[in-house]
């Protein structure tokens, strides 16, 4: 059974960055959309970043500017690159793939999640 495994993460200072990555765990058919989404302490899961197997991206108004997603579709891999990192930046990221296992079958993954702590 796919699953997405993500890496990366940690505990920062404030100004600081940090970079996360996510690749399915094993062969896939296709990955169409992959992102990022993130639950800050006590709040909802909330959107960070999108991208499109055609690089379209799309981004959270609190990220703009700070934030960069992109992918490797030869290794179906997603990468965030967090830069100017804020305390409000602390959360649980989890990682998100809309994903063709096989040719046959498609659906929503999620990777299991990854603590990242900005102190100011």
């Amino acid at each position: 059974q796919v699953q997405l495994v993500g890496s990366g993460g940690g505990s920062v200072q404030a100004g600081g960055s940090l970079r996360l990555s996510c690749a399915p765990s094993g062969s896939i058919y296709r990955a169409n959309a992959m992102g990022w989404y993130r639950q800050p302490p006590g709040k909802q899961r909330e959107l960070v970043a999108t991208v499109t197997s055609g690089g379209s991206t799309n981004y959270a108004d609190s990220v703009k500017g700070r934030f960069t997603i992109s992918r490797d579709n030869a290794k179906n891999t997603v990468y965030l690159q967090m830069n100017s990192l804020k305390p409000e930046d602390t959360a649980v990221y989890y990682c998100y793939a809309n994903l063709w296992p096989t040719a046959w079958k498609t659906g929503d993954y999620w990777g299991q999640g990854t603590q990242v702590t900005v102190s100011s």
